[in-house]
């Protein structure tokens, strides 16, 4: 039987040696390490750092809408490429929040999550030997995709010294040359920077300059401190190369929901809505019809706002007390920040994989470990407090262990 199936399995999944890989993912270990610590410290308190999703609930008028249109017999049905009333909310939400206008019916399309969005647009681009050209550290759905379709990805660093952002002058011309879409995230996830006017229009040149499209993934886009976030699609010629994803995930605390939407070029949409009719059959209308509530009240993302603004800078405070080089990000729900190169009682770091570890078997903090540019760790906001003095506690709690030690950092 097992002879049988490893003869089926595709070559993009291992073929015969799917399921024999013995390489331990990131997360994996993360995992195990979480175990292992809370079993060798059964009374002591494991703080999850990592956990990248809101710790709230979505609001309860947004719940309500949801509940009543739930109980309509004609919400019942599948809803395909979405409801006209929900492309018609996300375009009026684009034009309200960010001054870019779109027609509803053929510049929108919803999807079930930004993730579908991005594992399925490929799909409309690639070929075998093209090039994904994808940000590191980042998210890779749009890479692995292109990986199951013959393609190649080209990862391009964000580095500290670049503000973080893509050096698109560093592509080599052979590379231009093969790739079919540039995949960006900003306010990035996970280093927590926004990217600035100059910047996307840069990326417009570079798209027109190659004939490569744009994935604007937006899915932190709400979510910003101090400064208005942009939307890609709103600078000059940007509706002509590429398309933005938005999600309300993060920002209206709906992660499990599973809803969001793809706009901005007519014929991009038109192919990704062709590739998605193909997948699924629409979301749940009902939960589209509370999507709609969310775009036509973007006032509920401030409470959420107010919130990771605050536990954002408890935690830069505790971290730069021990000697971290932390900044509080303009974005996202992340603090993104170098380890230590030791401790002074001798301990040694070579990379965030082997800190993270550490940080949960010896303090019980879990956290989670980037080393694609730079040997970095990320803390998560969205930890578990229902108030601010339980996020006070919290702060106190990672400030008392962290003070057992001395961290080096040259």
């Amino acid at each position: 039987m097992s002879l049988f199936m490893e003869n089926l399995i595709s070559e993009r999944l291992g073929g015969k040696m799917f399921g024999k890989d013995t390489t331990i993912y990131k997360f994996e270990k993360i995992k195990r390490a979480k175990k292992a610590a809370m079993k060798d410290n059964p009374g002591m308190e494991l703080i999850d750092m990592g956990v990248g999703e809101p710790d709230a609930m979505a609001h309860h008028d947004v719940v309500k809408v949801l509940q009543i249109e739930a109980e309509k017999r004609e919400n019942r049905f599948y809803s395909d490429n979405g409801i006209d009333d929900f492309k018609a909310a996300a375009a009026g939400y684009m034009k309200k929040r960010f001054g870019v206008e779109m027609d509803s019916a053929t510049q929108v399309n919803h999807c079930i999550g930004s993730k579908p969005a991005l594992a399925l647009f490929p799909i409309a681009l690639i070929n075998p030997g093209d090039i994904a050209l994808m940000t590191v550290p980042g998210y890779p759905v749009s890479g692995t995709t292109t990986k199951y379709l013959g393609g190649d990805v080209y990862n391009i660093p964000l580095l500290k010294e670049n503000a973080f952002l893509p050096d698109l002058d560093s592509i080599p011309e052979d590379v231009c040359k093969k790739a079919k879409f540039l995949y960006l995230n900003y306010p990035n996830n996970p280093t927590g920077v926004l990217a600035p006017k100059e910047f996307y229009e840069k990326v417009v040149a570079f798209a027109k300059k190659n004939d490569v499209a744009v994935v604007s993934d937006a899915a932190y886009i709400e979510l910003t401190y101090g400064e208005e976030p942009i939307s890609f699609l709103s600078v000059d010629g940007a509706m002509d190369v590429g398309i933005e994803i938005h999600s309300l995930s993060k920002s209206f605390n709906m992660t499990g929901w599973r809803i969001g939407f793809v706009c901005g070029n007519e014929h991009l949409v038109k192919a990704f809505a062709t590739v998605k009719d193909n997948n699924d059959s629409g979301q749940f209308i009902p939960i589209q019809k509370a999507a709609c509530y969310c775009l036509e009240h973007p006032e509920l993302i401030e409470p959420t706002k107010k919130k990771y603004s605050r536990r954002l800078n408890m935690l830069a405070n505790v971290l730069r007390k021990h000697g971290f080089d932390v900044e509080e990000p303009k974005g996202t729900f992340y603090l993104y920040f170098g380890i230590p190169k030791a401790t002074a009682s001798g301990r040694k770091f070579e990379n965030g994989e082997q800190f993270c570890d550490y940080l949960i078997r010896e303090k019980l903090i879990s956290s989670v470990p980037w080393d694609d540019a730079g040997n970095f760790l990320r803390f998560s906001a969205t930890f578990v407090a229902d108030t601010v003095a339980e996020e006070e506690r919290i702060a106190k709690i990672i400030d008392e262990r962290l003070s057992s030690e001395t961290f080096l950092f040259d």
